[in-house]
């Protein structure tokens, strides 16, 4: 999966421009999280049309980019993310982001960033979504 990650001077807008940017060309924002930090405003979202919005976003002159994210299945219970970034610690590997993107019946979905990929899909293999 590929995920776009926007960071820009803290804007209250940006977020209304983002999403008006994407509606304009008919493309659905699949997951999102939005956030500021300090004087920045984070935006990491998923699309249904990846390459399309990202044209979009650079037409319009906004900063984006994107990067491979994984996705796990773990169980929802106190704990399961522990198991999984204790994994991460462990073999030194640092997670950019985590995002829980799913909650749903006893299981959550989970969407990984780092700085290794493919040394970070053997660690979660047993619980590799895409």
């Amino acid at each position: 999966m590929k995920q776009i990650t926007i960071v820009a001077e803290s804007d209250p807008g940006l977020l209304a421009r983002v999403s008006e940017i994407l509606a304009a060309r008919g493309i659905n924002i699949e997951t999102l999280d939005a956030e500021t930090v300090q004087d920045h405003g984070i935006v990491i979202f998923t699309v249904d049309r990846y390459d399309e919005a990202l044209a979009a976003l650079r037409d319009a002159g906004v900063h984006a980019v994107s990067e491979d994210a994984i996705v796990i299945r773990i169980a929802d219970e106190p704990g399961a993310l522990a198991r999984i970034s204790r994994r991460f610690d462990d073999a030194g590997i640092r997670l950019r982001s985590v995002r829980i993107i799913r909650r749903n019946e006893g299981w959550g979905l989970v969407a990984l960033s780092t700085e290794r990929t493919e040394r970070a899909l053997d660690l979660v293999r047993d619980v590799l979504i895409s």
